[in-house]
């Protein structure tokens, strides 16, 4: 009766494929039961600190899954406890995602790093760069800010939109108020739809002279791109290129009528208080397929996405981009020297690359990469010690301690 795992389990480690799904007592991977106990331990000081409503997380390591627990609850009015499989919007983790349908195009020959997004999107021809007039200063914060347009240096390259350096919608005083309100008007539109308001905004600085993170145009863009170079929606690229080989059945833009009750409450902490966040679904969407935020997943199917990547592209048998892409995606393209990156912390395509540990404050190996939701979501792929961390909360999270303790509880956990 048990010949026949045991044969498979042979020949996977034969052929090198890791096994989906397959999980490892924590000493048989180098990793200490007891220490990783202080996952838990550190979920729970957050949670009695009223810091989140719950928690699952997950580790790995060479491929197999040593850690996942669920822990807290998942509605705190309903008293209802937090499951292994709960569905979190997973907002700007859907950004790597987003990322690695880029590169699969650029491996078929359909995309170029240097391409200008305007080969694609024919809006974004001709693009300007704001300059501000009024000072804040001397300017109220309700007033509109006033400010001429010059022409942009270059035209802003599907490269600059995976790293953050294209000054579209960065934050700026121009684009903010140029495009507020946006985000609440994309529900029942398509990305085809938004495009030229993205593209008729004028950029924040000049493309490559700086670091600001683009939270939805830029990768809302590049989800267009996907859709125009491919031939397929967005949404269908992904469930058929990464979703389904991954085995990722719950992960897309929208959980399905019947799946809201397994979505985890969202809430805002203040004050040793959690509150539930007034309208979290904004960019859960059956039209609107953005590659910014719109994505819902559980800490497993996500760790299939991570694992991935860890084991060199390749996951339970499928390969979705070959190991010198995943090598180039986690390259440090923007170094931490360019204003606006933080010490130690670089950015490659779609993922923030941590350069020096030490100078970034971070326990992970030089070299991981990864990247986090504005719910509190987090994973990193450290390559140097085979390790993937995914943590799943479900509230907003802005000085991003959760993600360190997290960090630093998986990390002391590795013993061998």
């Amino acid at each position: 009766m048990h010949s026949k795992p045991t044969l498979s389990l042979w020949l996977l480690a034969f052929v090198g494929l890791p096994l989906a799904g397959a999980t490892a007592k924590p000493e048989s991977v180098g990793l200490s039961p007891e220490r990783l106990s202080r996952i838990r331990e550190t979920m729970q000081r957050h949670i009695d600190a009223h810091d989140i409503s719950g928690a699952v997380t997950l580790v790995a390591r060479e491929g197999q899954i040593a850690w996942f627990h669920a822990q807290g609850m998942m509605n705190i009015e309903a008293d209802k406890p937090m499951e292994k499989d709960a569905i979190f919007r997973v907002f700007s983790m859907s950004k790597p995602i987003c990322g690695v349908a880029i590169l699969m195009l650029l491996e078929e020959g359909k995309v170029r790093l240097n391409d200008p997004v305007s080969k694609f999107i024919p809006e974004y021809k001709g693009t300007k760069v704001a300059v501000i007039q009024n000072s804040a200063a001397n300017a109220a914060a309700s007033d509109p800010p006033k400010y001429y347009t010059i022409p942009a240096a270059r035209e802003i390259t599907v490269q600059d939109l995976l790293t953050h350096v294209s000054g579209l919608a960065s934050g700026g005083q121009v684009s903010s108020h140029e495009l507020e309100g946006l985000i609440d008007l994309v529900g029942g539109r398509t990305l085809a739809d938004i495009m030229p308001k993205f593209a008729a905004a004028p950029l924040d600085f000049q493309p490559g002279s700086r670091w600001t993170y683009s939270p939805l145009a830029g990768f809302d863009t590049l989800g267009r791109v996907v859709e125009v170079a491919s031939g397929m929606s967005f949404d269908q690229f992904l469930k058929q290129r990464i979703f389904t080989p991954l085995g990722m059945k719950t992960t897309g833009f929208h959980p399905g009528d019947d799946r809201w009750p397994s979505v985890v409450t969202a809430y805002h902490r203040a004050d040793a208080t959690l509150t539930k966040t007034k309208n979290p679904n904004r960019l859960q969407s059956k039209t609107y397929f953005s590659g910014a935020g719109g994505l819902v997943s559980t800490a497993e199917e996500y760790g299939q996405f991570a694992l991935m990547l860890c084991s060199g592209g390749q996951w339970n048998g499928k390969r979705l981009l070959s190991p010198k892409t995943v090598e180039l995606m986690s390259s440090v393209f923007v170094p931490d020297t360019l204003p606006g990156r933080a010490p130690g912390r670089g950015y490659g395509l779609s993922v923030e690359v941590i350069s020096d540990p030490a100078a970034a404050g971070r326990r992970v190996s030089k070299g991981s990469f990864g990247w986090d939701g504005a719910y509190g979501t987090h994973f990193w792929v450290d390559p140097k010690e085979k390790v993937v961390g995914v943590m799943m909360i479900q509230t907003d999270n802005p000085d991003r301690q959760v993600d360190r303790d997290f960090e630093n509880a998986v990390m002391q956990a590795i013993v061998e």
